[in-house]
């Protein structure tokens, strides 16, 4: 049995004069990027340059639309109604467009930021928002979201692209969905646990919860963070690891139909 994974990286995500993470290094280990488009990070510059570097390493891209949340990085949950969150998706969605028409490239799949993310993968009515504006904007993008949600299920249901996504280095909860941030067991501390549960995601659809619970879990597309020279290292043994246990690493785009 062949088994195949995307590595993505959330990218893109410093300010004018302010650097975020190690962008052109992430890009040497992954298969698509998500880039920010401006709300919760990013700028029109920054997003014109990180396209051109993804070009460059021949890297997927992707749009990463937040909340507009500057101050709080995405991460606050914000009370918005179904038209405003089609809107606010489309609206930055459009924008990162743009920038991949100019530079020759084309816009991969989607993946919400933050509370953005959080939310959608299990309100439905934000979720139908946010696939109602990618149908109308273009069907053959791949909705990248939370493996198991209610976004990825309607996105299969209406005969969408999806990839499920999983992370890395984040606790899981018994229902699928990640554990809070601010809580206990909400971060994979341990780099060889971590790699052992991404092949385990990929080759047996499971992961165990923080409650001990081996719950169901599908693992198309495998979250990572390149934010310190560490995390990089982390992210290179990740995918050495995953070629040297028979998983094929490749983007989006060549797997999922």
């Amino acid at each position: 049995m062949k088994f195949f994974v995307d590595l993505n990286s959330d990218i893109g995500e410093g300010y004018g004069a302010y650097k975020m993470g190690m962008d052109e290094e992430i890009m040497k280990c992954v298969t698509s990027v998500n880039i920010a488009c401006g709300w919760h990070a990013g700028d029109p510059l920054i997003m014109d340059k990180t396209i051109k570097i993804a070009k460059a390493n021949e890297v997927a891209i992707g749009a990463h639309p937040g909340y507009p949340d500057l101050l709080g990085f995405g991460r606050r949950k914000m009370v918005v109604t179904p038209e405003e969150a089609k809107a606010y998706m489309l609206y930055q969605l459009g924008a990162l467009s743009a920038f991949a028409k100019t530079n020759g490239k084309k816009i991969q799949h989607m993946k919400l930021h933050g509370a953005f993310y959080n939310m959608a993968a299990v309100e439905k009515n934000l979720a139908d928002a946010v696939l109602d504006g990618i149908e109308e904007f273009d069907k053959n993008i791949i909705v990248m979201t939370l493996s198991g949600s209610y976004m990825a299920q309607e996105a299969k249901r209406r005969g969408m692209r999806v990839a499920e996504e999983v992370f890395a280095d984040r606790g899981y909860n018994a229902d699928g969905t990640l554990v809070n941030r601010a809580l206990p067991g909400a971060f994979v501390k341990d780099p060889e646990e971590a790699i052992a549960r991404v092949i385990k995601m990929v080759k047996t659809k499971k992961v165990t919860a923080v409650n001990g619970e081996e719950i169901d879990i599908n693992a198309d597309s495998i979250c990572v963070h390149g934010d310190n020279p560490k995390a990089i290292e982390f992210v290179d043994r990740i995918r050495k690891s995953l070629i040297e246990n028979g998983i094929e690493v490749k983007s989006l785009d060549e797997f999922i139909k």
